[in-house]
């Protein structure tokens, strides 16, 4: 690829506009990118001048005049980029070919040969014609393939593209308010310590005052000692302090004392004050003492208690004469229900809570009380029944429900909220204490978090405004508790009954629930929407109901909040019983809080230990107030402006849920702070002009832009805002902020100062295409018309002087006249393009492609809004007339003048406009055309017909005219026009690729001949560059599509030629030309990958094809089978094996040249990886036998064991032989020759090959020495993989030798084999494993002495270099050849007679050996691979005697009459190697290391059997104990009929003695079956030859320690068993196992009870079946069921279903599964 040229940087992008687009680098960019380069401070334009140079370096000399003027335009004006003021400014003003059809003015990479377009070279017979202006070489414009109607056009500005969307930087104004601390945000974490350095908010989140003058009265030492220390606090109209010396103090909100309550009166007598109440009216007290004692106070007369209720003496303690209180417990909670003075609830520390009830009277003593308790139990109640043991509890928290501003049903019931550590229980007192709600702690606590709890009321009140969630002028009465961490929200509603005489029944509902990140300890409702939180640490959070959303967090620590421990003496249990793994535990209990955190009337109360102080929350006027007077006045009024959008916390801060509301509280807010920031900030300015802040101003113009637009006054922009700026001559500021804003179209209507401002401002700049941005998207109804259309054709805006055409005067003739006239500078000398004086022109003129289609389409230009539909009708009959009237016009009519295309000829061609935009770029425009047609306005209406339109006759010309154009007169006029006299190849290319694709869309409205079709046809085959075939095609499958030409045969050569590959397909498909369809896809370069499935589809067995057609496919495969399989060789398989096997060999034949392919086709063909191809597979042995031999080269290992896989192949040994010679696949070859039966000569081959192995091995030991060090020969590996091979092949003939023993067998009697170990009368099988051990033994001792020469003269050479041999290895791996030859042999010719009597020890084994030949068949047998993995057996080395008894142990050992004899071979082979040799000392050494090895091993496995036995034998004692203590089942009833089963009072319930019985019958039938088994055992014996011993003691009837048994005992003793428990009537105890390990067994005995024959027999049990999961059913009621499941089952399966079945029968007795657990 050459470098690029310059006329790459040319057009080089177009994009859409609204999508964003990766910057073109050589030169130009986008009009998006261009924006872009207005806010990156001039990189782009230095990248654009870097590049420039770049080119400009290494570009060919181009064209000379040729050289695109536009180029010359576009260096000019990025170098005045990179020059201007901020880099940027010169780039955005460059006119662009905007919306090009290609997205994109493509350019071309020039090379050495000549170009397809615009060249006299390719241009068809010479032509002289040049193609239109746009498509020449030099303009770097776009290539023909750049597929103009698959695009639509898109304007650099449209509505898609607003500010959301262009790559220009977002505006500050559009971003985020300015982050807040932890105050403000809801997110925040309580304790994320990385916050701790962010700046507080200049206002206190809660304003506290320190009550100074109670808190002298109170917590001074004169008060203390006075009143005592303060305890406890309550609030209401008044506050109330309880005090340790039993008093009360009540002070007003002036810090006054208005009355001291207790002096004088048993009150200080009770100890310390440790609760408080007030009643709902605010006149009566009531207050709790240490000793259990309540008092109530009547305020208005306190000097003695109003009523008293004492603790329970001892007496009513003990006989509960009455309820209340213990004496000496701490009262912990008091509270008043409802208005009345004489009901009252409590609770104390030891968890009982109780309701007080007064009487009617007068006075105290007229009064009685009466208590109920509503929680708790007494300290001697009787415990309670069930086994759980209590838990120690109490009441953490404890609240009557309060009065709301409405009267409610709740009001009358006395509800009363109490939580314990384990419950939350609401309770109704009146008229009857009742439970009403119980709920348990939830599962999201912490484990072994801090026992806490806290809960507070909120009643229902009348709202001024309805709920905006539920709709009601009434909340619901509403209850939030906490258990540790986790908070819930209660909400309780009011169900009304039918009865209006009864109560209203009551619904809780857990409506919302948030957890903390530690224990929460008190909690109070601040408003109706609004929780404070107090944690465990002492910080206090805010919280909104319904969204759970925490909007403050902040410490209370410095506070010294008063707390006290009151429940750690009654919970200490739970803590000091802490269980790690019970999640649910507590791992401390915290103090008690709730005495002093309150709330009323949305004040916070902190009672501490040493004052006690009031907070109230910001509101959100301090905050803003605050912030103003800190000077952050921006910060103000973004933060104003969240509360009047509702983005802030807006309950937390004082502000009503209902939008309106809130609007108008927050409004005249927000106005008045940024009046008050405008005057400040300019004022600010004015004073210190030398160090005047810009970006301060831009900042606050944003943020008041921001805030206007969220209050909806955009008018205090213009009326206020500007004035400041343009008084202090910062508009500039003002009016870049005001930019997004028009961008976006949130602002169209500016005054017409702003807009001289603003234009001024932009040029001023050099930000001309901002501004013509930024005019595109305003109302043109303010606009200077003169002014801005003078700015526009100055500074070439032309986009934005269409809009203002279009818009401002309904004019959609000039902006055509004007955007045409750029292009005759251009073309008005005929086709040069020199006679441009102002290349801009022409960059401006392409935006004519853009203007018609969006016109044409409907669609306001550029910004692509709808234009309405008598205005659009106006607009495209204009155009049509403008182009299609066929002459030049006069616009405007009357005063305006005749425009000519041709100013130096006096008479105008027809068409003139049109000829000229074609001229220039006809793609482009029949593109822009394309779109048109798509347009309803081309239909055939009525009101287009002359008489059809009742205004026609009151239309201008222009509109007339254009009413009836339709598409076929359009191109009737095209075709006329573009001739090829007229017009170049390369343009009537796209008129003919116009045509054929809308004469499918619009067939009613397009008609032709077929000559024309022809035509059409022919041109779009005859296409004049390659790159324009794909287009072309598609476009002739369009036209084909509608049209059918009569004669494809002229036709077919034409599409052959074009490469019209598709078309081709489906003609010959359609016309049944199957060889020709096969053809097609061999010659389509693009799909050949799909020729796989056409020949399926022909050839598949169900197509209607002929054998003619059949032979038309084989031969277009044969033609092209090597393409076919150099395409994908698998496939190719698979699918000629699938329809055309026959045509294998044709494409084997092929591939000759190509090895490896043949090998991947039959590998496809015989061992196919995916099953389902198995179908396909081949057994034609000319291909297994040609895949054999590729194997040998491509996959040798794999070899023997495919030979073993084929075995019903007759496979011929002399055409494989040779070639597994060469590639040295001997295995393989023994393998094929052991099947010919040739076995002697198979091993003859397989010691021809080890011995070359030996000679090889020798020749590495040999030169071992002679290697240098640095030499790269591997000495070690080389030795090691051939000691390897040898190896191998030792057990090739170990299997060989294996496989003819097991022939042999049965074919020779032992009586013939000799007993002498003469060598020539040994059989063949045994002559096989002789010549196998010779052969081992001969080359292992001589490779032995190698390897010890070797190691000997290594030691005089230097041994530090790389190549040293590893001598202990090779002889280690080297005499384990023999090791192996002998363990074969040794497990072949023994074998062990089974002990008759238990051995007292584990017997001395030989291991097996260790390869096996489980992937290796066995030649000799062809149905079955070999079992080599016998069981080893004791060798007797005596003779081949009948048998040898061992001294102490009664385990005979025993060749057992084995046709190959160990010791025949042994004895041969040493007679061999005595021959051979005279001294067998290296013989005997290495028979003396196999040996060794052998008894090393016996060793090992002797171990290995003690410890496996030791092991055993613990788990077969466990197993049997488990077994012995039997299960016990869930209940004593059948799960099925409920009948009593077992335990006290069953009938005839023997199940133990039935169980027994069974057992014993089990045990003599097991003792009959080892009796059978032992004559068996004896007989085998005496027919082989045991005559020694007798059956009789064999069968344990001789004499011992144990007495002899008769045969008839056993018999007689389980008949007379079976007698006893089945002739009575009992059921045998049922086993069952239905589940894996289940299983158990329980009889039931029914017959009479021992002792008793004269009683009447009970019922019968019957069979008692136990199952795993200890459900116990009758076996009669268990079939029963399983009977019942089956028979569904059945009918299941008749209806289709698959078949399950749960009972199966196993060793003679059935299994179970249990109907209830499965």
């Amino acid at each position: 690829m050459s470098p690029p040229s310059e006329e790459k940087d040319e057009d080089a992008t177009d994009t859409m506009a609204g999508v964003p687009d990766i910057p073109t680098i050589h030169g130009y960019s986008s009009d998006e990118e261009t924006v872009k380069c207005d806010r990156d401070d001039g990189h782009i334009a230095d990248i654009l001048q870097e590049e420039r140079q770049t080119s400009a370096t290494q570009r060919p000399q181009g064209n000379g005049s040729a050289s695109n003027p536009y180029r010359r335009l576009l260096r000019d004006q990025v170098s005045d980029a990179a020059s201007s003021e901020d880099g940027s400014s010169a780039v955005d003003g460059i006119p662009r070919r905007a919306g090009s059809p290609g997205g994109s003015v493509r350019s071309s990479i020039p090379d050495d040969s000549p170009s397809v377009q615009g060249s006299m070279i390719s241009s068809p017979a010479g032509s002289g014609i040049l193609p239109s202006l746009a498509l020449r070489q030099g303009l770097n414009s776009p290539t023909p393939s750049f597929r103009p109607f698959d695009r639509r056009f898109q304007s650099r500005i449209s509505s898609s593209g607003s500010v959301h969307t262009t790559p220009r930087s977002s505006s500050p104004a559009f971003l985020h308010a300015h982050s807040r601390n932890a105050s403000l945000t809801s997110n925040m974490g309580m304790f994320d310590m990385n916050d701790a350095d962010s700046p507080t908010p200049p206002w206190e989140v809660v304003r506290w005052t320190k009550l100074k003058k109670l808190n002298n009265q109170v917590f001074t030492e004169a008060g203390r000692r006075n009143f005592g220390a303060p305890t406890c606090l309550a609030v209401s109209t008044a506050i109330i302090i309880g005090t340790t010396k039993g008093i009360i103090l009540i002070f007003d909100y002036n810090q006054n004392i208005k009355l001291i309550v207790g002096p004088g009166t048993k009150a200080i007598e009770s100890g310390p004050i440790t609760a408080i109440a007030i009643s709902a009216d605010h006149t009566t007290l009531a207050g709790g003492h240490e000793n259990g004692n309540i008092f109530t106070w009547d305020t208005s007369r306190p000097s003695r208690p109003f009523l008293s209720m004492p603790p329970l003496d001892h007496s009513q303690a003990q006989n509960r004469t009455r309820d209340g209180h213990m004496a000496n417990v701490t009262i912990t909670h008091l509270g008043f229900l409802g208005t009345r003075h004489t009901a009252l609830v409590s609770a104390d520390d030891r968890g009982m809570a109780f309701s007080h009830l007064a009487t009617r009277g007068t006075g105290a003593l007229g009064r009685t009380v009466k208590t109920t308790r509503i929680l708790g139990r007494y300290p001697n109640a009787a415990p309670p029944t069930s086994s759980k043991p209590l838990k120690p509890s109490t009441v953490l928290a404890f609240a009557p429900l309060p009065l709301g501003n409405i009267e409610r049903s709740t009001d009358s019931f006395g509800l009363t909220a109490m939580l314990t550590p384990y419950l939350l229980v609401i309770v109704s007192t009146t008229p009857v204490a009742q439970t009403q709600h119980k709920s348990s702690r939830p599962k999201e606590m912490e484990p072994h978090s801090a026992v806490t709890g806290c809960l507070a009321w909120f009643p229902a009140v009348k709202l001024k405004v309805p709920d905006p969630v539920t709709g009601s002028e009434i909340s619901k009465v509403k209850l939030v508790y906490c258990w540790s961490n986790v908070l819930t929200v209660l909400d309780v509603d009011e169900i009304s009954t039918e009865d209006k005489d009864k109560p209203p029944s009551l619904r809780f509902r857990a409506r919302s629930r948030w957890k903390c990140e530690e224990a929460i300890v008190a909690v109070q409702w601040l408003s109706r929407s609004v929780l404070t939180i107090l944690t465990i640490t002492q910080r206090l959070i805010v919280l909104e109901d319904r969204s759970m959303r925490m909007t403050e967090a902040f410490d209370l620590i410095q506070r010294h909040i008063y707390h006290t421990d009151v429940f750690s003496n009654q919970l200490h249990s739970l803590v000091e019983q802490l269980d790690e793994e019970d999640t649910s535990m507590h791992g401390v209990v915290a103090d008690a809080f709730y005495m002093s955190f309150k709330a009323y009337k949305g004040r916070i109360f902190l009672f501490g230990f040493h004052d006690i102080s009031i907070g109230a929350l910001s509101n959100w006027a301090d905050r803003l107030i605050a912030l103003m007077e800190n000077g952050d006045y921006i910060s103000a009024i973004q933060l104003a402006a969240s509360y009047y959008t509702g983005d802030a916390d807006k309950l937390t801060v004082g502000l009503p849920e209902d939008a309106k509301l809130r609007h108008t509280m927050v409004k005249d807010k927000i106005m008045e702070i940024m009046r008050a920031s405008l005057k400040y900030a300019f004022k600010r300015r004015e004073q210190n002009q030398a160090n005047a802040d810009d970006h301060h101003l831009r900042e606050l113009s944003e943020t008041c832009f921001t805030a206007c637009r969220s209050v909806d006054d955009l008018d205090f922009v213009f009326d206020d805002m500007y004035d400041w700026y343009e008084d202090a001559g910062a508009e500039g500021i003002f009016i870049e902020t005001l930019e997004p804003y028009i961008l976006d179209e949130t602002i169209r209507i500016v005054p017409p100062t702003v807009v001289k401002a603003m234009v001024t401002h932009f040029v001023s700049k050099g930000w001309e295409s901002r501004l013509e941005e930024m005019i595109c998207h305003m109302e043109t109804t303010t606009l200077d018309l003169d002014q801005v259309t003078l700015l526009c054709k100055q500074y070439g805006l032309y986009d934005a002087l269409i809009y203002v055409w279009n818009q401002a005067l309904n004019d959609y003739i000039t902006p055509m006249i004007d955007l045409l006239t750029l292009l005759l500078p251009i073309i008005q000398n005929g086709n040069a393009i020199n006679g441009a004086d102002d290349p801009i022109f022409g960059v401006n003129a392409l935006k004519v492609f853009p203007y018609l289609s969006y016109v044409l389409t409907g669609r306001v230009y550029p910004n692509g809004e709808l234009i309405e539909d008598e205005v659009a009708s106006k607009a495209k009959a204009e155009i049509y007339w403008f182009l299609f009237s066929g002459k030049s016009i006069t616009w405007p009519h009357g005063p305006g003048r005749r425009f000519i295309t041709r100013p130096d000829i006096q008479e105008e061609p027809s068409f003139p406009y049109l000829r000229m935009i074609l001229q220039f770029d006809a793609p482009s425009f029949l593109s822009a055309l394309n779109e048109a047609f798509e347009d309803p306005f081309l239909n055939d209406s009525p009101e287009k017909h002359p008489n059809g339109n009742a205004k026609r006759h009151s239309m201008p010309e222009e509109h007339v005219f254009g009413l009836t154009v339709d598409r076929q007169y359009i191109v009737s006029i095209l075709m006329e026009i573009m001739n090829p006299s007229d017009f170049a190849p390369e343009d009537t290319i796209y008129l003919d690729m116009f045509i054929a694709r809308n004469i499918p869309k619009f067939p009613q409205y397009l008609l032709f001949p077929g000559s024309t079709m022809v035509k059409i046809l022919t041109g779009l085959c005859n296409y004049p560059g390659q790159d324009l075939a794909d287009d072309a095609q598609l476009s002739a499958e369009y036209l084909l599509s509608v049209y059918h030409p009569p004669d494809n045969t002229e036709l077919i050569p034409l599409l052959k030629k074009a490469g019209f590959h598709r078309i081709l397909k489906r003609i010959y498909k359609a016309e049944s030309q199957y060889g020709k369809l096969v053809r097609s896809y061999f010659e389509d370069p693009e799909d050949r990958d799909a020729v796989f499935e056409c020949i399926r589809n022909c050839l598949r067995p169900k197509a209607s094809i002929t054998q003619r057609q059949i032979r038309d496919v084989h031969d277009a495969i044969k033609q092209h089978s090597r393409e076919l399989a150099e395409e994908d060789p698998v496939q190719a398989a698979v699918t000629l094996g699938s329809v055309a096997p026959e045509l294998h060999s044709h494409v084997l034949e092929s591939l000759d040249e190509d090895p490896h392919l043949q090998y991947v086709y039959l590998k496809t063909l015989l061992e196919p990886d995916d099953p389902i191809h198995d179908e396909y597979r081949s057994t034609d042995r000319d291909l297994i036998e040609q895949y054999l031999r590729l194997m040998c080269h491509f996959d040798a290992t794999h070899v023997s064991d495919y030979v073993g896989l084929v075995q019903s192949t007759n496979l011929r040994l002399e055409a494989l032989l040779p070639t597994m010679e060469e590639t040295g696949v001997i295995d393989a070859a023994v393998v094929l020759m052991a099947r010919e039966g040739q076995v002697q000569e198979a091993m003859d081959r397989l010691m021809k090959h080890m011995y070359k192995l030996e000679s090889a091995l020798q020749g590495i030991l040999g030169a071992a020495t002679s290697y240098d060090d640095n030499a790269s020969v591997d000495v070690q590996a080389s030795a090691e993989d051939l000691v390897q091979g040898l190896q191998k092949f030792a057990h090739v003939g170990i299997w060989l030798c294996q496989g003819q023993m097991k022939t042999m067998k049965g074919k020779r009697k032992q009586s013939a084999i000799p007993a002498s170990g003469d060598e020539g009368t040994l059989p063949p099988e045994e002559t096989l494993w002789l010549n196998l051990i010779d052969t081992t033994v001969q080359i292992t001792r001589r490779v032995s002495s190698s390897i010890n020469s070797s190691s000997t003269t290594g030691q005089d050479h230097d041994t530090s270099g790389a190549n040293v041999l590893d001598t202990e290895r090779l002889l280690h791996l080297i005499r384990a050849l023999v090791q192996h030859t002998f363990t074969a042999l040794l497990t072949a010719t023994t074998s062990t007679v089974p002990p008759l009597t238990p051995s007292p020890g584990p017997s001395p084994s030989i291991p097996q050996s260790p390869f096996s030949f489980s992937g290796t068949p066995s030649p000799f047998s062809p149905n079955r691979r070999p079992d080599l993995k016998q069981r080893p057996s004791v060798v007797s080395l005596s003779s081949h005697h009948s048998h040898t008894s061992l001294r102490g142990e009664s385990q005979v050992l025993t060749t057992h009459s084995t046709p190959v004899s160990f010791l025949r071979i042994l004895r041969a082979f040493l007679t061999r190697a005595a021959a051979a040799s005279p001294s067998l000392a290296d013989l005997r050494q290495v028979l003396t290391s196999i040996f060794s090895a052998y008894a090393y091993e016996t060793r090992i496995l002797d171990l290995s059997n003690k410890l496996l036995d030791k092991s055993l034998f613990t788990s077969v004692e466990k197993s049997a104990t488990l077994r012995a203590r039997g299960w016990r089942p869930r209940a004593s009833t059948c799960e099925a009929c409920k009948r009593r089963v077992w335990g006290p009072g069953v009938p005839a319930g023997r199940v133990l003695e039935a169980w027994e019985e069974r057992e014993q019958v089990a045990k003599v039938r097991r003792e009959e079956r080892q009796a059978e088994k032992l004559r068996q055992m004896a007989e085998e014996a005496g027919e082989a030859g045991y005559g020694m011993f007798d059956t009789e003691v064999m069968m344990g009837g001789g004499r011992g320690k144990g007495k002899k048994r008769a045969e008839t005992t056993a018999s007689e003793e389980a008949a007379a068993l079976r007698a006893a428990t089945e002739g009575d009537g009992s059921a045998s105890a049922s086993a069952s196992a239905g589940a894996p390990g289940a299983g158990g067994a329980a009889g039931g005995n029914d017959a009479d009870t021992v002792g008793s024959p004269g009683l009447p027999r009970p019922p019968a049990l019957g069979s008692l079946v136990v199952l795993a999961c200890r459900h116990i059913y009758h076996q009669a009621c268990l079939e029963q069921i399983q009977e019942r499941e089956e028979s569904k089952r059945w009918q299941q399966l008749k209806r289709g279903g698959p078949p399950t079945f749960v009972n199966v029968w196993k060793d003679g007795e059935r299994e179970f599964r249990c109907p209830i657990d499965g």
